[in-house]
């Protein structure tokens, strides 16, 4: 809690005041990044700990995005004013060269990044080939959002369209594939409600992400049962359509471990299966797809990588992860496909990973 803010307030610090200001300037810059260093790490812990104060979660995951963006065009700075000492480019020009065009750049980042994060998600449409899938199944729609993270910001005007856009997509299936919200049932059910108007002819089903396991993964079960959506722990269906049949299933998240009952289990969740039929697996983190593999399942449903969210931190979700976004293949059966997420977790910013309502439309090579 105190050497991570460290790091990421001390280049941008090195960078932007060091660097370039001197008298009074100085001091004046150093005091606003040390009072930063010492409130974030405040904000983050009343925001997220026990006290679970809305308030000061909105100004530590702010400040937290911002940081991100600040530290992350700072170092690509720190590059630029080496190249300028290797072309004979002196001071003070080029400090403050540097210093203005990483502040420059980090403002319109941090502006368009929060237009991305709290706009309504994209549309991404994407057709997925099922070997096993009848003709009579071809063209089925299912319709993914995942990791809406209903939290401190209230949005649940833009959670009522999204679920008049789900809609608009004439989904045959609705998933909702985790990280549904940040705290109890009691402080987000607003938000989350909407999504019982979801309509999807061949059902609605949701799974546990990892943040159902920091609060309440139990009450965001019933909960979501209650709005008819079906959750699937650790378990399949069987769903009829045009005649022929396909099996969806879901686990757990891992995380679920820590909660007795709780974790994921792929072979009970296709125990009675029919093994001639294709399986569509939702499993919130893309690195389930090993154990998806080994039980040559057709299609894996992932979000939780957020794309990265705010770039470039996707790098270092790629050091987690197999996959950060888009349609993969794993095995000669098995494919995956991570969302980039449909809503955001702390920092409102989406900075080259924008937000998506995905319809996967399956399709028979028999067709």
């Amino acid at each position: 809690m105190l050497v991570v803010p460290a790091l990421l307030f001390l280049l941008p610090w090195w960078l932007l005041v060091y660097t370039t200001l001197s008298g009074a300037a100085f001091w004046a810059g150093t005091a606003v990044f040390l009072l930063g260093y010492i409130a974030l790490p405040l904000a983050m812990v009343n925001g997220h700990g026990s006290r679970e104060s809305d308030a000061a979660a909105l100004v530590g995951d702010t400040m937290l995005g911002i940081l991100w963006v600040l530290f992350s065009w700072s170092a690509i700075g720190t590059v630029a004013r080496a190249v300028l000492i290797v072309a004979g480019v002196d001071d003070p020009v080029r400090s403050r060269v540097v210093a203005l065009g990483v502040l420059a750049i980090s403002a319109v980042l941090t502006a368009w990044g929060i237009y991305e994060a709290r706009r309504l998600p994209r549309v991404k449409t994407v057709e997925v080939t099922i070997p096993k899938l009848a003709p009579a199944l071809d063209g089925l729609r299912v319709v993914v959002v995942t990791d809406t993270h209903y939290a401190a910001t209230d949005r649940l005007r833009w959670s009522e369209r999204v679920v008049e856009t789900v809609n608009a997509q004439r989904p045959d299936i609705a998933c909702h594939a985790g990280d549904l919200a940040d705290g109890s049932v009691a402080k987000r059910r607003a938000q989350v409600d909407p999504l019982g108007k979801v309509e999807a002819t061949l059902g609605r089903f949701y799974i546990t992400g990892n943040h159902e396991y920091f609060g309440d993964a139990p009450g965001w079960i019933e909960h979501m049962a209650g709005l008819g959506w079906q959750p699937l722990r650790n378990q399949h269906e069987t769903l009829t359509h045009n005649g022929e049949r396909l099996i969806i299933a879901g686990i757990d998240d891992p995380t679920g471990v820590a909660v007795p009952g709780h974790g994921p289990d792929l072979p009970a969740a296709l125990t009675g299966a029919d093994p001639a039929l294709p399986v569509v697996l939702l499993a919130h983190q893309p690195k389930q797809i090993t154990d998806a593999v080994k039980a040559e399942v057709a299609l894996q449903i992932s979000g939780h990588t957020h794309g990265g969210q705010i770039w470039p931190f996707r790098y270092l979700v790629r050091l987690d992860q197999p996959v950060v976004a888009g349609l993969s293949r794993h095995s000669e059966h098995t494919q995956l496909y991570t969302s980039r997420g449909t809503g955001f977790w702390g920092p409102q910013l989406r900075v080259f990973a924008p937000s998506e309502i995905t319809v996967l439309i399956l399709r028979s090579p028999a067709a």
